[in-house]
């Protein structure tokens, strides 16, 4: 659908324009971090363990949303390419700790750039300020309905 030619119902409608917004969004992501063979959810990943450092494989599901199933062939995915090490947890040997490698370290640095690229193609209409005031706008809607849940 033309937005433009959206009844003005629709287009009055916040929660229709996040809608709308996210599909170019998602669809710049997606084609971006394809350029070298990554999904968001590898961004997520390597994104949580460089910030908050080694976890379990279950607390980084969590942290990162993704489902158990979905994240033990993402976690084989990212070791295979030496971008993450799975090891035994001294604590609990039936359960794994993941830590993130300094190659994956180096992915991450190429992921945020190609980020970056994708979050200016995004926002081009938008001037720093507003790009600014968004965020932060979007931040207290997605803030306020997590603690919600």
């Amino acid at each position: 659908m033309d937005s433009a030619s959206a009844p003005a119902r629709l287009r009055a409608r916040p929660s229709w324009l996040l809608n709308q917004a996210a599909l170019p969004a998602q669809r710049l992501v997606a084609d971006g971090l394809a350029t070298v063979g990554a999904r968001r959810p590898h961004f997520s990943v390597l994104a949580a363990l460089d910030e908050f450092g080694p976890a379990s494989q279950a607390a980084l599901g969590r942290r990162c949303g993704i489902d158990r199933s979905d994240m033990v062939a993402l976690v084989n995915d990212l070791a295979a390419a030496d971008l993450l090490r799975r090891t035994p947890d001294p604590q609990d040997r039936r359960r794994n700790v993941i830590a993130i490698t300094e190659a994956g370290r180096e992915h991450l640095h190429t992921l945020n750039r190609l980020l970056d690229e994708t979050q200016e193609e995004l926002l081009a209409p938008l001037s720093a300020a507003e790009r600014e005031q968004l965020v932060r706008m979007l931040t207290a809607v997605v803030d306020h309905h997590g603690r919600a849940r």
